[in-house]
């Protein structure tokens, strides 16, 4: 290949090809060497900057115990000088007393050089913290073997962390965690001497704490035998139960109440149970026992019932209104006095529409300026010092008097009293005093009032004339001693001037009636009366009995005439009792013979004439004995021969003997004796006159052809005896005088029955033995004797 040639100019071509290559690539690989150097470094001044900035700092430690500590480790230690080896991070304590330098103490020198001889010789990582001497700083060293890139075979990488805050703050926690334990075991004291029972249920809702109340109140053995068994507090289950509860309250995180019953140590009781949720999903919760407040709750609600029923019973009209002014409740008075309908007042009106229809209805006073009497009325409601009163007068005369009471609870209790008729009444009283003082003046009593300490009050001018007293006397209101004094002078005997006195005291103390008489000097007489009054008093009386008391000696004369008289007429129809008896016997006698035939045969006729006078005889005689014990009988019960009688023996002998009467006048005569009527203690021939009166009156009223009829019963405390007749009856007057022995004999103007003694006379005779006797009889309806004697 010669020079010039173009294999020549090839090759060159290529080599300087080459060269260019080499030094393109050269120069790239340079510029990319200068970039990475540049990144580099500029990477290495961040991390430097962040390594500064950073939280902890390195601390190298090599094998040989050289160590690479920055300048800010150092002063944080307390250095004044960076250490290069591993004894530089302690100062001994003379040094640090004379304030060369700080550093870990010796005991922390000693534990960190044992944690990184570990750490070279196996390789495990530690972590320590400590503190600088002298310094409140205190250090978290984390510490592992270097890693191969760090260049330091065997070396220890040491991380210090500034822990001055953390541990403050680990400081503050630890004083917080035992201020909370305190706290909760004080709270936990709380709640085991709570007087409630109550309990932690965990995020199961089962019992996770109960105290010594809930135990006691479910009966448990202890706290972990109740939790241990699930006992709850209140019984049932599902909607209600004390886990629905729970379980609203967990998921609806608010604090859920409600009243539910239980029994607890035997006996039912009402709790208020609270149901509270907690962040860490479980519920809390507590009773209250409120048996006593529903208890209580349900004596005042019956007691307000009880109350508005009774104030529905007062004649007053009463309205109550609550704290918002709005009627809650009145009564039936106030709807009537106010014309309120029922349906009106159902809507609650308030205060202000209440009084505005009072007036729309003319039930207010008459007011210029309503609005400002309705204000002034509406200041009851805060009235400070308690109940207002004033009176109400209201067209057509009528009185109210209105009492406000403002209630605590900030309503109004109004009371509205009709007073029309007191008001009425007052008036009347007004007249009344002055008609009763005009009265007392112009009365003929003389009349005094003395007060309940025995001083004269009241007195007319005829007590003052009567006793002859001064004006100025009585003036001075005396005590009745020294009137009965002064009185004394006008009476015929001074001693009895007590008697004013004993009558005073009687009337004002005592509270007793009493009187007496007394005679003046100058003849008169006068009868006292002290008569206690209402009010305390006594009135004391005097009236002029000067006349009657003539009158009076004068009628006790005649009556002792009288009774003179009639003393003799007595012994007058006694004796001639007694002097018929005998011409009637020898009347009875001769007659009795006469039809006996012993004179001979007697014609029909002559018979006839015989038995009629035999039967007037058998009359007159009758009527002689009648007489007889009526005379003897004067004024004195007649004497009686007590023996055990048969009642029924004695009613049919006195039947048989009235018998031939009633058979000759065609009577139909019919006797009922019962069993029960038994015996009593009595005379036996009184109690026959007595059956035989009463027949022989019901044969007299008996009509021709008609009936009568003895009836006898009786009980364990008396017996009866009964007689009637089916005759024409008897007048009220007849009846009314037919137990009269004075009453007129014989046949009346009327046609009635004859009133003669037989009646009288059985009357005496039951009431001796202690009885009853009655007669009922209407004209037409026949007469009925009734007789009733006790059993004795």
């Amino acid at each position: 290949m010669t020079p010039g040639s173009p294999v020549s100019f090839a090759l060159i071509g290529v080599a300087l090809a080459i060269l260019i290559a080499v030094a393109v690539w050269i120069l790239y690989t340079g510029l990319r060497a200068r970039r990475e150097a540049v990144e580099a470094f500029a990477a290495n001044t961040r991390l430097e900057a962040m390594l500064a900035s950073a939280p902890a700092l390195a601390l190298l430690v090599r094998a040989d115990g050289r160590v690479e500590c920055p300048p800010r480790l150092a002063d944080w230690l307390g250095l004044t000088t960076t250490p290069r080896y591993l004894a530089d991070l302690t100062t001994t304590m003379s040094t640090i007393a004379s304030g060369a330098g700080g550093g870990l103490s010796l005991e922390d020198a000693a534990a960190l050089s044992a944690d990184i001889a570990a750490a070279q010789k196996s390789g495990r990582p530690f972590s320590r913290a400590v503190r600088a001497q002298g310094s409140a700083r205190a250090l978290m060293l984390r510490g592992a073997r270097a890693a191969r890139d760090v260049q330091a075979p065997g070396g220890v990488i040491i991380w210090v962390f500034d822990a001055t805050e953390s541990e403050a703050e680990i400081a503050r926690l630890d004083a917080a965690v035992a201020e909370v334990t305190t706290y909760y075991e004080e709270l936990s004291g709380v709640i085991q001497a709570a007087p409630m029972p109550m309990w932690y249920r965990g995020a199961d809702l089962r019992l996770a704490m109960v105290n010594s109340h809930y135990v006691a109140a479910v009966e448990g053995a202890s706290e972990a035998d109740v939790i241990a068994r699930g006992l709850e507090l209140v019984e049932g289950s599902g909607v209600g139960g004390p886990l629905a509860s729970a379980v609203l309250a967990r998921d609806a995180k608010a604090v859920q109440s409600q009243a539910m019953p239980a029994t607890i140590r035997g006996e039912r009781r009402m709790l208020r149970v609270y149901d509270a949720p907690l962040s860490t999903g479980g519920v809390a919760g507590f009773a209250i026992d409120i048996e006593d407040l529903e208890q209580a709750r349900a004596r005042l609600k019956r007691f307000d019932d009880a109350q508005r029923a009774m104030l529905d019973r007062l004649s007053a009209g009463v309205v109550q209104f609550a704290s918002d002014r709005s009627l809650v409740f009145c009564n039936q008075p106030f709807r009537r006095l106010f014309a309120m309908k029922s349906e009106w007042l159902a809507d609650r009106p308030e205060f202000d529409r209440v009084l505005e229809r009072m007036r729309e209805t003319q039930r207010l006073p008459e007011v210029r300026d309503f609005p400002g009497w309705k204000a002034e009325r509406r200041d009851w409601f805060l009235a400070a010092g308690g109940g207002q009163e004033e009176e109400w007068h209201l067209p057509g005369g009528v009185h109210l008097r209105v009492v406000a009471q403002p209630l605590p609870d900030g309503g109004l209790l109004l009371i509205f009293e009709d007073r029309t008729e007191q008001v009425q009444l007052a008036s009347a009283r007004d007249t009344l005093l002055r008609v009763r003082t005009a009265t007392f003046e112009n009365l003929y009593e003389a009349l005094g009032v003395f007060a309940a300490d025995g001083r004269l009050q009241l007195w007319n001018n005829k007590f003052r004339i009567v006793w002859g007293f001064d004006e100025a006397f009585l003036a001075t209101h005396p005590r009745v001693d020294a009137l009965a004094e002064v009185a004394a002078q006008q009476l015929a005997n001074p001693a009895r001037a007590v008697l004013i006195g004993d009558l005073v005291r009687a009337a004002t103390v005592e509270r007793q009636q009493r009187g007496g008489r007394a005679a003046f000097k100058d003849g008169r007489h006068f009868e006292f009366a002290a008569v206690p009054l209402p009010d305390g008093n006594g009135l004391f009386t005097m009236l002029d009995i000067s006349d009657s008391r003539r009158i009076e000696t004068a009628l006790r004369d005649r009556n002792e005439a009288l009774e003179a008289a009639d003393r003799i007429k007595t012994a007058f129809v006694a004796t001639m009792s007694y002097e018929l008896r005998t011409p009637l016997t020898s009347i009875s006698g001769f007659a009795e013979m006469l039809n006996e035939g012993y004179a001979g045969k007697l014609s029909k006729t002559a018979s006839g004439y015989v038995e009629a006078i035999l039967e007037s005889v058998e009359r007159l005689g009758m009527l002689v004995d009648e007489v007889l014990d009526l005379t003897q009988a004067e004024g004195k019960e007649p004497v009686l021969e007590m023996l055990e009688v048969e009642l029924d023996t004695v009613a049919r002998a006195a039947a048989d003997t009235v018998a031939p009467l009633a058979k000759k006048r065609g009577l139909d005569f019919a006797v009922e004796i019962h069993a029960s009527t038994g015996a009593t203690k009595g005379d036996a021939k009184r109690l026959q006159q007595v059956v035989e009166h009463l027949l022989r009156h019901a044969v007299a009223g008996a009509s021709e052809g008609g009936c009568i009829l003895l009836h006898t019963d009786g009980t364990a405390a008396a017996a009866r005896i009964v007689v009637s007749d089916d005759g024409a009856g008897m007048s009220a007057e007849s009846v009314a005088r037919a137990f009269d022995r004075f009453g007129q004999p014989g046949i009346t103007r009327s046609g009635e029955r004859a009133l003669g003694l037989g009646l009288p006379l059985a009357k005496q005779f039951v009431e001796a033995h202690g009885g009853t006797i009655a007669l009922v009889s209407e004209r037409g309806q026949g007469t009925l004797l009734t007789v009733t004697l006790p059993r004795r």
